[in-house]
């Protein structure tokens, strides 16, 4: 992909906001697609990576594996920069954050890609009792967030409940329920890993609103349950399964169901000190509160399928006990500040990545993942969306004129005036070192990470840390 006015007269100068994989994507291909184009990834956090860094479950170590192909769009060290730990946008009290129209006095175009990171509610009576989280929130916390490093989750009772259908609210199952010794061959932080040695939970119940032929798992996520070390996966269908459900048409649905009709009729891990326990046509009707303002269990409500394919209650009911409850419903995106929003679908109004308000283009902004087309897709996908938003940018850069500072030093300039300083990719590299040191003291795992803001930084500056 190259710009129709071929090589650039001078340096076009991009800001990516975002390290994930649709940023990282967008900037592989913006670098990929003209020569004369200079990326500046910035990043809130002090680590790249994004969603695989703190998104992806510690255990999935081949999905993990993506990072070794997007460490390479920084290659390029005179054309390509890191920038973490600046927040863009309005600073929270106490913070110091880069003001987006900054950014217009020194690139010619701003990409946005900021995800989908707001859980979404159940909507239900009680879901603001302490132990009621979002997966998001959760699974942050496990994957060693550094927002999520304070985190205290219930995990000290035997019932926990996560609401969903899809590979996330298996994640969590999975995490809750396997042996913490399994764990610590992966990255967790050290914290967690001992949170989940101590934990009480041993009944995990997975609520699913719908039949299992309506599941969204993959049949390699749900295969994975019953590969855990002393860890029972329990069916529960209302027998569904063993009448027989119709057939869906698509292969991956097909495979499902025949692994659930398998288990409801032998479940693996029978008799194991732990159970993960699928229950489907079951909804959360209501968390029910202790004296103490916390969860002490969920009322269900038994669901069933219209003629018309639909699911309505049918008033009958049960109690679960459960110290913890997450919901994995789903996300959604946040406001861009300086942008248009749709409330709707979480995401940025844009036509081809192109940011438009009122059915014309925003001068120089652009979007690319989820806040561009919602919370969908694996990661993989970022991909070809990033290419798609990168071929805008491109196109448009020869028009778009040059901001009044366009030199590569004076945004660091700026942002140090502000108070900022930014970690760059040696400061990155630092930081890797040190994770990578905490997995050799641990033994048996590739890194450890390193989950407190300031001993990220301490560890990027070259100043000595643990992992405590």
């Amino acid at each position: 992909m190259t710009s129709e006015q071929g090589p650039s007269p001078r340096p076009y100068r991009v800001a990516v906001i975002g390290s994930g994989p649709s940023g990282l994507y967008t900037a592989e291909a913006l670098l990929a697609g003209d020569a004369g184009v200079h990326v500046d990834v910035f990043d809130r956090l002090p680590a790249p990576y994004g969603l695989v860094r703190y998104g992806v479950a510690p255990d999935h170590l081949k999905m993990k594996s993506v990072i070794r192909a997007l460490v390479s769009t920084f290659d390029d060290t005179a054309r390509v920069r890191f920038l973490g730990n600046v927040h863009v946008g309005t600073a929270a009290p106490g913070t110091v954050a880069l003001p987006p129209e900054v950014l217009r006095e020194h690139y010619h175009a701003v990409v946005h890609a900021t995800g989908s990171a707001v859980d979404r509610d159940l909507g239900i009576e009680g879901e603001d009792l302490a132990g009621s989280v979002g997966s998001g929130a959760f699974v942050s916390w496990y994957c060693g967030h550094p927002d999520a490093a304070a985190a205290d989750p219930a995990l000290d009772g035997a019932g926990a409940v996560v609401v969903g259908a899809g590979n996330v609210a298996i994640d969590v199952a999975r995490v809750l329920s396997r042996p913490a010794a399994d764990l610590a061959a992966t990255d967790l932080h050290d914290t967690v890993l001992d949170r989940l040695h101590a934990s009480g939970v041993t009944d995990v119940h997975v609520l699913v609103r719908r039949g299992p032929q309506h599941v969204r798992f993959t049949p390699p996520e749900l295969r994975a349950l019953a590969a855990l070390d002393d860890v029972e996966v329990r069916v529960h269908d209302d027998g569904l399964l063993a009448a027989g459900v119709p057939e869906p048409p698509e292969r991956r649905m097909r495979q499902v169901l025949q692994t659930l009709t398998a288990w409801a009729a032998d479940p693996p891990g029978a008799g194991a000190r732990r159970r993960i326990h699928l229950r489907f046509l079951r909804s959360p009707q209501r968390l029910l509160p202790d004296g103490d303002g916390r969860v002490r269990a969920v009322r269900v409500v038994r669901n069933e399928i219209t003629p018309d394919g639909g699911v309505r209650p049918t008033g009958e009911t049960a109690e679960l006990a459960a110290g913890l409850v997450v919901r994995a419903i789903g996300y959604t995106g946040e406001p861009v500040p300086g942008l248009p929003f749709d409330a709707a679908s979480g995401t940025v109004p844009h036509e081809h990545g192109r940011v438009v308000l009122g059915g014309e283009p925003v001068r120089g902004s652009y979007v690319t993942g989820w806040i561009k087309r919602g919370p969908t897709g694996v990661i993989g996908t970022n991909k070809a969306d990033g290419a798609e938003t990168a071929a805008s940018v491109l196109a448009d850069l020869p028009r778009l004129g040059t901001p009044p500072r366009p030199g590569g030093d004076a945004v660091l300039d700026r942002m140090r005036d502000l108070g900022l300083e930014p970690v760059l990719w040696d400061d990155w590299l630092r930081l890797d070192a040190a994770e990578r040191a905490l997995g050799e003291r641990r033994g048996g795992t590739e890194r450890v990470k390193i989950a407190e803001r300031a001993a990220m930084l301490d560890a990027a500056r070259g100043r000595s840390t643990t992992s405590r």
